[in-house]
């Protein structure tokens, strides 16, 4: 089938991306900058006052003293107050008594108040920021006691894709990549519930405040958590079953390329207010006839030209995309030409050879969040070649362990391809067979290169810019200049 029919294909609202480009379609909430509310206030008042304030510091609690005057107003009122009228009265007090302040006078006032030992009284202001806790702005409806475990039986819903797109399909040359195959049409993958569970674990304020990261291509990144806090969603993205579905589909044997990135997860969200105004311009365009107008490949996209750092990813969205409008995904052709490719549905899945195929994410309008999944892949058999690279990932990564299990993995393939060499090299001993010595260097050399590579990929820690991409990545240089044009991309690279 010709590579032009791509362009015929139909369009779903999204596509395989491994991060966001900030200041675009999708505003992330950041978590630090917002400015600090006044706090919550819970006074308890039992017989005996605990020993450190509700921050835990209680020699602060110690050394505070009442201003004068406001001691007696509260032990004065207090006597004759219910639980209700005190908090009123909490309310007019100046804003320089403190928490600490509020539990020594409540303290006096329980001396001659008739409470019971277990009463509480609350002081009701603003609720506070926490800037230690992170701001999650979408929420689980899954509450933590319906968590379960993955059972493959139950939670995979799979279809096979109505298509499969070769790399000579996408006119590149024959050999280029490690398999024939180039991308997938969308395909069902996860169940309702599997989603759920997904959403759940992904969505634990743990996982926001130890494995959230950000970049100049993304505002909002989740990396690195499956192991730790995401048992259901470690355990599906290992399960054999999910592993023969996603070689079959890629035409070769593959595994998670390490456990750091399984379920890479890109989170996006806009407002209501945003959503409306977006489907209005999509619904006005379209009574008028230009109902693309708003998508062009110009339009600000959501994840500009790149390609990935790992041969295979799967994309699974974890979104309802019913009223998204675009978000395909743009392929460049082996001949410099691009096509589109629709996106997937929530629960569904996209497999891309997107190491070797550079592409971007298009603006997909008329959504409030936009969460999706990218775990990557690489060959289970230690023959066949690795070009795995660290130029995306790098700079948002917790180094040290992606360091770690980069070379625990690479080395691992070295072992078992040296291991396979020494048994050949006996079986042609055995047969009375010439040593082969232009195989023998030629193995030599090939293994030289690779370990030439991963010296180039593990940068000194130091020379490391977190938070900043390079444009190292990207495949043609109209695409590279067009990034550094749009201020994505500093003039030089960082550590590429």
């Amino acid at each position: 089938m010709a590579a032009t029919n791509v362009m015929t294909a139909p369009l779903l609202p999204e596509a395989p991306i491994t991060n966001e480009i900030p200041g675009e379609t999708y505003h992330y909430i950041p978590q630090d900058p917002l400015p600090k509310a006044p706090e919550a206030v819970s006074v308890e008042v039992p017989q005996e006052m605990p020993q450190e304030d509700i921050h835990g510091s209680s020699q602060e609690a110690s050394e505070a003293t009442v201003p004068e005057g406001v001691e007696d107003t509260v032990l004065e009122k207090a006597q004759d107050l219910s639980e209700e009228s005190t908090r009123e009265v909490a309310e007019e007090l100046p804003e320089e008594l403190t928490q600490e302040m509020l539990q020594e006078v409540a303290q006096e006032a329980t001396q001659e108040l008739p409470i019971e030992p277990t009463a509480e009284v609350e002081v009701t202001q603003q609720p506070s920021v926490n800037k230690s806790k992170p701001i999650i702005p979408v929420k689980s409806d899954l509450a933590p006691c319906d968590r379960v475990s993955f059972e493959p039986a139950k939670h995979i819903k799979f279809t096979p894709p109505s298509k499969v797109w070769t790399m000579q399909e996408l006119d590149y040359p024959e050999g280029k990549g490690i398999s024939p195959v180039g991308v997938s049409e969308p395909f069902p993958l996860f169940s309702e519930e599997a989603v759920k569970q997904m959403r759940a674990e992904i969505l634990d304020e743990k996982v926001w405040d130890k494995y959230k990261f950000s970049s100049n291509l993304s505002q909002c990144q989740l990396r690195g958590f499956a192991p730790e806090c995401a048992p259901f969603i470690y355990d599906a993205w290992k399960s054999p079953e999910v592993l023969e579905i996603i070689s079959k589909i890629a035409g070769i044997d593959l595994v998670p390329v390490m456990d750091w990135e399984i379920a890479h997860i890109n989170i996006a969200v806009k407002s209501e207010e945003e959503k409306a105004k977006e489907l209005e311009i999509v619904h006005r365009n379209a009574d008028e006839g230009v109902a693309d107008c708003a998508l062009e490949e110009d339009d600000k996209p959501v994840v500009d030209w790149h390609t990935d750092s790992y041969p295979f990813v799967c994309v699974t969205m974890l979104s309802d995309c019913a009223t998204m409008v675009g978000g395909e995904t743009m392929l460049r052709k082996g001949n410099g030409g691009t096509v589109k490719v629709r996106g997937p549905q929530m629960g569904s899945a996209v497999i891309l050879q997107g190491r070797y195929i550079e592409h971007q994410a298009l603006r997909a309008l008329g959504a409030t969040e936009r969460i999706t999944s990218v775990t990557s892949f690489r060959p289970k058999s230690a023959a066949i070649k690795d070009d795995t690279v660290l130029h995306t990932v790098r700079a948002i990564s917790d180094l040290k362990e992606l360091y770690h299990q980069y070379a625990e993995y690479r080395f691992e393939i070295l072992q078992d391809r040296f291991q396979d060499v020494g048994r050949k090299l006996r079986d042609r001993k055995r047969a009375n067979r010439p040593f082969d010595t232009a195989a023998t260097k030629s193995f030599i050399r090939e293994q030289i290169e690779f370990l030439e590579a991963m010296d180039r990929e593990i940068v000194r820690d130091e020379l490391v810019q977190m938070g900043y991409i390079g444009d190292g990545h990207l495949v043609s240089d109209e695409t590279r200049q067009t990034g550094r044009r749009k201020g994505v991309y500093l003039e030089e690279t960082v550590a590429a």
